[in-house]
């Protein structure tokens, strides 16, 4: 189940994230956080701290380094 996550993710960052301009305020980007997220955490947890972490990126917030 993780490849299959892992996958998707890196799916994402090869044909959809290039056609829009970089916009992450964290550092690791969000697509980058979910897969150490998903390789640390398992697909479950792992994929609940990505996507908290995709809602919490917006232009309302300062961002900054978030480590897994």
């Amino acid at each position: 189940m993780k490849k299959i996550l892992i996958y998707l993710v890196r799916g994402y960052q090869r044909f959809i994230s290039p056609a829009f301009p970089p916009s992450c305020r964290y550092y690791p980007t969000c697509s980058n956080y979910m897969i150490k997220a998903i390789q640390t955490h398992g697909a479950l947890k792992g994929t609940v701290m990505g996507t908290a972490r995709i809602l919490r990126c917006h232009p309302f917030v300062k961002g900054g380094i978030d480590y897994v």
